[in-house]
Order: structure tokens, then C-alpha cells, then sequence
């Protein structure tokens, strides 16, 4: 078992993390940047380690005063959460390179998976269904470039090789923009990720997104934990997720939860991993794989029993899965909603003091949240300020507590979204399951 693990992250996930982590015996070293030392992660640590300012240039994504932070509490393993360098494979190398071990899938994997277009190559490999398209980059041909849009058909989605979080991605309807577009995006991808590389897609107009979560040890053994749904969407970012993603084909959903286990053992894959796709008239199109614990992980928890987080540090450790596929099955239904500090209306970010703060409880309710009354929500980073998730025998009790949850949830001084969530699991169309990616926006008004 690890002995001492430095938690390279901050919030709720850090939090998460510690907990997972007293479970199993192993001390904790919380790093945090001066705008973070009243994190409660930090007060609960066996260490603390101040790594820079509050800019996370200077502090959550500086590479060597995490690696010199290891080193000063002679932590044996780092785990990077989510976000900030949890898919960055120079850190990945660097802190294996270090004499550290990186609570992650290997850097080779992490690349691999990064890049979106070999990450589609090996998908197709492996027998994992993947939305047609150019399969590669797109070639410095014009003709051959329009050539590859008629094949697949109107409309298409220039995507970067490397983009992400929703950034670098076009949809052209005819082939009179298609060129420029391809211009306009391969700009941007240059600017955003230092890589113009684009790639071409058919684009679903009226998909669902729904993820496979998977686990795998390295050693030959990998096991999914069936599915979720974050078709619940603003601007690519995911709102509400619930498990498992309801009216699914169940013929087309075994055959993509086996093709999810039998490309990690094709990869090579270690540790925790999501599989991503868009799902429409009961097909599964792979779009991308995130080679770290997921935000939305608790709706999985809860309707599986395993613990997502326990489960990195074990194989981390160099332990087998001890969970076989046959063991893992699905109980009832959960929910999650993503509380933001920011106002519901128009999504700006709210900082400032939590004046209250009272977490809902009762049967299946679980809160993952770092606030407390008396906490300053800091400016400086993401708007995440915890995860309410509900479980229920089914998909309407649920959901039922998730409203009353939600109307138990108090936290005041600063603007939230739990309003918007608020009428979310109240919407008709949501209760009735299955929206596609679309249906927040347009419910928005745009």
C-alpha cells in the first residue's frame, strides 16, 4: 500500500481524495496556494504545503513545486485529481521520472488518449464505434478536404487534435464555408493548444451524451461500471449527470461496454478512465477518453458500490483488481448536481464569503462540497463549489429526493446556481429522461 500521498489539487476533489485516502491508512500532504490555505482539505491533512500565489500558473500547474513538495514530505505518490495537470503526460513522466508514483494510466497512455485523432485510431482498433469521419488530420489539400466532407455528409465538425473542454470546434452546414472554417479553427487550435492539427467529423444534431466508466489495473484486468449521462449541457460544460443514462438500446449498450473493457486491455490502460460518446437513434459514436476521475464519479458510486477513488489508489499501489465484472451490477438511480458559485442567470462567477452554509441529508443524499460557514470562495479558480447527489431504488425516487435535497441546501453570501438546478429536476422533458446535448441551451434561450 502507498504510504504517504500528495494530493496535487484543491476543493472538493481534493477533499474527495483525502477521504479515500484515511480510508485506506495513508497519510495525506494537502498543497495549496496562498488564496487556499483555508481549504478544509488542508486543515485535515497530515501535511500542508504552500506551493505559490494564487494564480494556478504559479502554484496547482507548477510542475517542479509539486515535484520539490513531494520530495520536502517524502510523499510516495502524487494524485492529480481532475483538471489543472491530471492529463498532462509531461507531469505524468516527470514525477515517475522523480521516484514518485503518478495515480494515473502511464504518460505513453495519457498522450495516446490526448490526441484526439490517434486517440480514434486506437478506439477503431480495439472495435470501439467511433462517428465517421476523416480519419486522421486533415490533409493540406483543399480539394481532398472537400472531397472528405462529401463522403461523410452535411454538416460536419472541424474539431483541433487537441482540443478540449468544448474550445477548438466548428459546424459547417455547406461546403461554401467549409475551407475557411477549416482556416478559422486551425488558427485557433495553434493559438489555444500550440497545435493546428484539425480533424473532420460527421456532426449529430440531436445526440446524448453518455460515458462509460471503466477501471483497469495494468495487469491484464479491466472491468466497466456500466454507464452515465451528462447530456445536460451549457456551452460543453455538464450541469446534471445521472447513472445509469436512461432509454438505452440495451442490445447497442452491451456491445459498447464490452468494446470499453477490451480497449483498455488493448491499450494497456491502468487505472481510472471514462469512455465518451454521443448516442443517437441507439448508436454509440465515440468522441474522446479521460484518462483521470471524472466531476460526475458519485452517480457511478452510488449505483455500483464501488469506490471510484479507493479503487486508483489500490491499483496504484500495484494490487489486481479485486473486483470482477460479474460482481459489479447496477443498483437503483442517481443524480448529481454540479453547485457553482455563480449567478444562475448570467453564469458569472460569484466569490466572496459563504456567510451559511447547511449541507441537505437524509436517506441516499450525499453532499461533496469543501464550504463551510465562514469560507471565502476564492477568484482565482474554477466555479465549482460542491456536488449534491441523490440515490434512489429507481429513477423517480431518485429524482424525488434530489428536489428535496435541493430545497434543503442553504448557502449564503455569495450568488449560486441551486436555482436553476432547482428547476432543472423539475423540467418535464428531464423528468421524462433522455434530452439530448442541446436541450439546456435551447431552454436557456441560447
Amino acid at each position: 500500500m502507498l504510504d504517504k500521498v500528495l494530493i496535487a489539487n484543491r476543493g472538493e476533489i481534493a477533499l474527495r481524495i483525502l477521504r479515500a485516502c484515511k480510508e485506506l491508512g495513508i497519510r495525506t500532504v494537502a498543497v495549496h496556494s496562498k488564496a487556499d490555505r483555508e481549504l478544509m482539505h488542508v486543515r485535515l491533512a497530515d501535511e500542508a504545503v504552500c506551493i505559490g500565489p494564487a494564480s494556478s500558473a504559479q502554484s496547482y500547474l507548477n510542475i517542479p513545486a509539486l515535484i520539490s513538495a513531494a520530495e520536502v514530505t517524502d510523499a510516495s505518490a502524487i494524485h492529480p485529481g481532475y483538471g489543472f495537470l491530471s492529463e498532462n503526460a509531461n507531469f505524468a513522466e516527470q514525477v515517475e521520472r522523480s521516484g514518485f508514483v503518478f495515480i494515473g494510466p502511464r504518460a505513453e497512455t495519457i498522450r495516446l488518449m490526448g490526441d484526439k485523432v490517434s486517440a480514434i485510431e486506437s478506439m477503431k482498433k480495439a472495435g470501439v464505434p467511433t462517428v465517421p469521419g476523416s480519419d486522421g488530420a486533415l490533409p493540406d489539400d483543399d480539394d481532398a478536404v472537400l472531397a472528405t466532407a462529401r463522403r461523410i455528409g452535411y454538416p460536419v465538425i472541424i474539431k483541433a487534435a487537441a482540443g478540449g473542454g468544448g474550445r477548438g470546434m466548428r459546424v459547417v452546414h455547406s461546403e461554401a464555408n467549409l475551407l475557411s472554417a477549416v482556416s478559422v479553427t486551425q488558427s485557433e487550435a495553434n493559438s489555444a493548444f500550440g497545435d493546428g492539427t484539425v480533424y473532420m467529423e460527421k456532426f449529430l444534431e440531436e445526440p446524448r451524451h453518455v460515458e462509460v466508466q471503466v477501471l483497469a489495473d495494468g495487469q491484464g484486468n479491466a472491468i466497466h461500471l456500466f454507464d452515465r449521462d451528462c447530456s445536460l449541457q451549457r456551452r460543453h460544460q455538464k450541469v446534471l449527470e445521472e447513472a445509469p443514462a436512461p432509454h438505452i438500446d440495451p442490445e447497442a449498450r452491451a456491445q459498447v461496454l464490452k468494446a470499453c473493457t477490451d480497449a483498455c486491455l488493448e491499450i494497456g490502460y491502468r487505472g481510472a478512465g471514462t469512455f465518451e460518446f454521443l448516442y443517437e437513434k441507439g448508436q454509440f459514436f465515440f468522441i474522446e477518453m479521460n484518462t483521470r476521475v471524472q466531476v460526475e464519479h458519485p452517480v457511478t458510486e452510488m449505483v455500483t458500490g464501488v469506490d471510484i477513488v479507493k479503487q486508483q489508489l489500490l491499483i496504484a499501489s500495484g494490487q489486481p483488481l479485486s473486483i470482477r465484472q460479474q460482481d459489479v451490477e447496477v443498483k437503483g438511480h442517481a443524480f448529481e448536481c454540479r453547485i457553482n458559485a455563480e449567478d444562475a442567470r448570467t453564469f458569472m462567477p460569484s466569490p466572496g464569503k459563504v456567510t451559511l452554509y447547511h449541507a441537505p441529508g437524509g436517506l441516499g443524499v450525499r453532499m461533496d462540497s469543501h464550504l463551510y460557514t465562514g469560507y471565502s470562495v476564492p477568484p482565482h479558480y474554477d466555479s465549482l463549489i460542491g456536488k449534491l447527489i441523490t440515490w434512489g431504488a429507481d429513477r423517480t425516487n431518485a429524482l424525488t429526493r434530489m428536489r428535496n435535497a435541493l430545497d434543503e441546501l442553504l448557502v449564503e453570501g455569495i450568488k449560486t446556481n441551486i436555482d436553476l438546478q432547482k428547476d432543472l429536476v423539475r423540467d418535464s422533458a428531464f423528468q421524462q429522461g433522455g434530452v439530448n446535448i442541446h436541450y439546456l441551451e435551447k431552454k436557456l434561450g441560447g
